[in-house]
């Protein structure tokens, strides 16, 4: 369209020239020269028929014909968007312990690298902690050698502590044998001295009889005597049958005494033998609870067995307190976890801080950019593709490849997606997030120049 707007200013200046030239040109006086009398005049070329003009004139068309030209192409065979964004990982330091920070040893934007301490907590309690757990798993060691020992002592020990009931079990069942068997002959002796008081007491019944009967012959046989019908002879042997009599009284009386003794000395020895066989029976007791005691004695190994197991998870209970306490006094040393700059620090020295809080944040050297292409804009690109990416901060380019395209529009992603399937519909092209890598190369000198959150042109060649 410019060449033709060239030609058409080309054809109207040679229409005016050519008017030009066949106008008489007034004198001075104001009538016509006369050409006889003035000398011919050449007449000058038009602009456009200038030499230097038309060698502008067909550089500039030749210019917009190139630039015209390659902005053409690189429409045809690249994808551009400024909806793009360099990225890359922001690491959030937080402490895994609290206590106040005695050592800052960063400030903003300053450069780490993986590795150097950032700051340090007060570990004044944490190394008491780590005392108490290294005291705690001592105790813990002490408890299972004393474990160990019991059951080595227990094992020991347990069959000769059997043998040994057993052997007391034997010994009291005799001595309760011989208790009762002196019960039953205590039992006897009893039983003939009672039938000997029985005896004895029958012998005082008779003998008290036998002296009433003598005594009343002995008065019938006075009376007869003083009235002289009897002699004295008969009186004198009424007379010794009464005391003969009045002696077999005593003597039974006597006899029921000793009789009455042996019952009362059998009853005792009965009680002494009762006594003796409680006794024994308390000895067969005890006795046999020893010797039940004994019987456990495989359970008395397993308890101990299972004291000591007990032991060794306290060692081992202790052993991970102590891991532990040491681990949160590593805590209180924060070291760089990656290469990159320091930013949005936010503690200071002396401050107290929790375990959790944000502390300040690492930012990697490693940064990416992402583009939010169109849905239109997709249907040839692909992973490995080249890219030009142009910077805003730097005003300047660098090379990348696409890298991948995310699985998703970044709607659909959003905290609030659309719902299209509710009210009235009004088609919206999306967008779709695509992941560009830099080339080391490209942006080498330049990598701290780069941060997250830089506004860029991608350039995609899908051609």
């Amino acid at each position: 369209m410019e060449v033709k707007e060239l030609s058409n200013q080309s054809a109207e200046a040679q229409a005016v020239n050519a008017a030009a030239q066949t106008e008489p040109k007034p004198n001075q006086g104001g009538e016509p020269d006369s050409p006889l009398l003035s000398p011919p005049e050449h007449p000058k070329p038009p602009v456009f028929r200038r030499p230097a003009v038309l060698i502008t004139l067909l550089f500039v068309i030749l210019g917009g014909l190139l630039f015209g030209g390659r902005a053409a192409i690189h429409a045809f065979t690249h994808e551009t968007t400024d909806d793009a964004f360099v990225e890359g990982h922001i690491i959030a330091v937080s402490p895994r312990v609290s206590g106040h920070v005695v050592k800052l040893l960063v400030q903003d934007n300053q450069a780490v690298k993986k590795g150097d301490l950032l700051l340090e907590i007060d570990p004044k309690d944490y190394e008491v902690q780590v005392l108490q757990a290294e005291a705690a798993l001592a105790t813990a060691h002490a408890k299972h050698k004393a474990a160990q020992e019991t059951v080595a002592l227990t094992g020991a020990t347990g069959k000769a502590v059997l043998e040994q009931a057993s052997s007391g079990v034997s010994t009291a069942q005799a001595q309760s044998d011989v208790s009762r068997a002196r019960l039953e002959q205590v039992k006897a002796q009893i039983e003939a001295a009672q039938a000997n008081l029985a005896q004895a007491q029958a012998g005082i019944v008779a003998a008290e009889a036998e002296v009433m009967r003598t005594s009343a012959d002995a008065h019938r046989y006075q009376n007869l005597f003083n009235h002289q019908d009897i002699s004295s002879q008969k009186l004198e042997q009424a007379k010794a049958a009464f005391q003969t009599a009045t002696a077999n009284l005593e003597a039974a009386k006597k006899k029921r005494q000793a009789a009455e003794a042996q019952v009362s000395q059998a009853l005792e020895e009965q009680r002494a033998a009762g006594s003796v066989v409680n006794q024994t029976q308390s000895l067969i007791s005890e006795a046999r609870g020893r010797l039940t005691q004994a019987n456990t004695a495989p359970q008395q190994l397993a308890v101990s067995r299972a004291n000591a197991a007990s032991t060794e998870a306290e060692i081992k209970r202790a052993e991970a307190d102590l891991e532990r306490a040491r681990l949160n006094l590593s805590y209180t040393k924060i070291y760089a976890s990656e290469t990159g700059l320091v930013a949005k620090r936010t503690v200071e020295e002396g401050n107290f801080v929790s375990a959790g809080q944000t502390l300040l944040s690492l930012v990697p050297n490693e940064v990416w950019v992402v583009a939010n292409f169109k849905e239109t804009q997709l249907k040839k690109m692909q992973p490995g593709q080249e890219v030009e990416i142009e910077v805003d901060a730097l005003g300047r380019s660098f090379h990348g490849k696409v890298d991948s395209i995310q699985a998703g529009t970044g709607g659909k992603f959003a905290l609030l997606p659309p719902d299209n399937a509710t009210g009235n519909f009004t088609k919206v092209v999306q967008r779709v997030p695509v992941k560009i890598v830099l080339d080391p190369a490209s942006v080498k000198g330049n990598a701290r120049q780069i941060v997250p959150g830089m506004s860029t042109i991608v350039s995609v060649k899908i051609n």
